[in-house]
């Protein structure tokens, strides 16, 4: 089973990423590269995913939609 998720990269000021996932409230991580970031929060997805599996509950949808605005 695959499932797809939104993920937000920030800029640190020191340098690296933060990386987070809406859709799945305290799924953070973080990562010196914006590459290593990912994989960071590929796998905090994926505890996170198995963690609501093994509690029997269902994974979260994704609802991030992208506006259009005049600039």
């Amino acid at each position: 089973m695959s499932v797809r998720y939104t993920v937000i990269f920030e800029d640190e000021e020191g340098g690296g990423f933060h990386v987070y996932c809406p859709a799945l409230p305290g799924c953070h991580s973080y990562g010196g590269t914006k590459d290593e970031a990912l994989a960071n929060i590929r796998e905090a997805i994926e505890a996170y995913l198995e963690s609501l599996k093994k509690d029997g509950l269902p994974f979260p949808e994704d609802s991030a939609e992208k506006v259009e605005v005049a600039a």
